[in-house]
């Protein structure tokens, strides 16, 4: 297990952190309120994991293209940020069971009269979404897809891809399901949900170096105990108003 001792002489200050790593940037998953308060869903989840494991949450937020480089340095303990699990980053990383499905799906403009019926009647547009996220991952594994689009743009930020849509700057935003019923509780009057599906539905886990199997295990041991108690599900409905958490097995 990977710690990170915090404080030096005074004994009181050397409790021992786990450093997760996230977007900060990523509602309702994880983002800062009007007030700067880290919050979110896998926030709150990730806090009681860290808690029940007796040590304290480090969150640490890191460019979501590198996080393979950041987990894989040691930079970063876990990464548990709507992480969906993927065969590319089995490559360098171990995850927890899923505890939450995850699709993607199409965000455009309140006032588009686009005919959308598949993920191929997006051929000819402009699109964007997140760099390095589940839809980025997909889109540039589909050529065909891919080869057919007007032009396609990617955005460090998720948000960053909302406002290109918004100002007319892409046609069409790709993008996780949970994040854009999320967005169009504040952007009724100017977006809307194309619920077209983008792929096969995914699953989302925590990720961890590939050698730290000790923290993986100690981790899903405490978040079963979460699914068993209720605290989980809670935390769900707290967020989207529904129990979506996959059952412990």
């Amino acid at each position: 297990m990977i710690f990170i001792v915090a404080g030096c002489s005074n004994e009181s200050n050397n409790q021992l952190k786990l450093v997760i790593g996230i977007d900060d940037d990523f509602a309702p998953i994880g983002f800062r309120d009007e007030s700067g308060e880290l919050v979110g869903f896998d926030i709150d989840l990730a806090k009681e994991a860290v808690k029940r494991l007796g040590v304290k949450a480090e969150f640490k937020s890191i460019d979501w293209k590198n996080k393979e480089a950041e987990i894989t340095s040691g930079n970063i303990d876990m990464i548990w940020n709507g992480l969906d699990i993927t065969d590319e980053r089995k490559e360098y990383m171990i995850f927890t069971k899923p505890y939450l499905d995850d699709r993607q799906i199409l965000l455009v403009r309140a006032d588009s009269n686009l005919k959308i019926h598949s993920e191929y009647d997006m051929e000819g547009k402009i699109v964007g979404t997140q760099v390095s996220s589940t839809s980025d991952d997909y889109i540039n594994a589909n050529p065909e897809l891919k080869n057919n689009l007007k032009e396609y743009k990617v955005y460090g930020k998720f948000n960053e891809t909302v406002e290109a849509l918004k100002n007319k700057e892409i046609d069409i935003v790709v993008c996780d399901e949970l994040v854009a019923r999320y967005e169009m509780k504040h952007s009724l009057d100017k977006l809307k949900i194309v619920n077209v599906k983008v792929g096969e539905i995914s699953e989302m886990g925590v990720g961890f170096a590939k050698n730290n199997t000790e923290l993986r295990d100690k981790v899903q041991k405490v978040f079963d105990e979460m699914v068993k108690d209720g605290t989980a599900q809670k935390i769900s409905l707290k967020w989207f108003n529904a129990d979506l958490i996959k059952s412990a097995k």
